[in-house]
């Protein structure tokens, strides 16, 4: 197709054919994992309109490999394109994925805000994504609850300021830190004590 005639061959194939197999996985991954060159090579508007769609769609692959690294790719492409890219051209799509009825599919979400929020200018992330982040602290899924608890405690530190931390974070986690599951209990407590520590550093 137009979409990708002027891609590597590699890339073409993946596209148009390797997603309908799942046993193909190993060559999605090993696209993926070339993807940020490829960008770099291609530019932020070519790569916008031919590829960036595709990455999103990897993180609803079937293969749990294939949406962690989905998830890892698109941090690399907001560290390569920026935070404002990041804002326009991705974050509206995993917006929808955080309300997808796969609880699977919602974790994907978590981890690509989170590792999208690593690489993004901190007032943006701290306004953007932390805020979803929280809402999904909520979800009825144990999973998805203690691996948010899991990633505020890694994102936190670049993402939020002090007065961010105290009235955001620290109630939602210790929130948490009360639920019924054991592992979200044990991943919120951890999560408390080391950015108390981290902020506490900072005052």
């Amino acid at each position: 197709t137009t979409a990708t005639s002027a891609l590597p061959p590699i890339f073409q194939h993946d596209i148009l054919h390797a997603r309908t197999h799942t046993w193909l996985f190993r060559i999605r991954l090993t696209t993926i994992q070339h993807i940020p060159l490829l960008g770099k090579q291609l530019g932020e508007t070519f790569f916008t309109d031919r590829l960036a769609a595709t990455c999103v769609n990897w993180l609803g692959d079937d293969i749990a490999t294939i949406r962690v690294a989905a998830a890892k790719n698109l941090q690399q492409l907001t560290a390569l394109f920026g935070t404002k890219w990041a804002c326009e051209t991705i974050i509206p799509s995993i917006n929808e994925i955080q309300n997808n009825g796969s609880y699977l599919r919602r974790l994907t979400a978590v981890q690509a805000y989170a590792n999208m929020a690593l690489e993004m200018d901190p007032p943006i992330a701290s306004t953007v994504v932390i805020p979803t982040l929280l809402q999904m602290a909520s979800d009825p899924v144990p999973n998805i609850r203690f691996n948010v608890a899991k990633e505020l405690g890694q994102i936190a530190p670049k993402a939020c300021s002090v007065s961010v931390f105290e009235s955001q974070l620290k109630p939602v986690l210790t929130l948490l830190a009360q639920d019924q599951d054991r592992d979200v209990r044990f991943f919120a407590e951890r999560s408390i004590h080391k950015l108390e520590e981290e902020y506490a550093g900072r005052e």
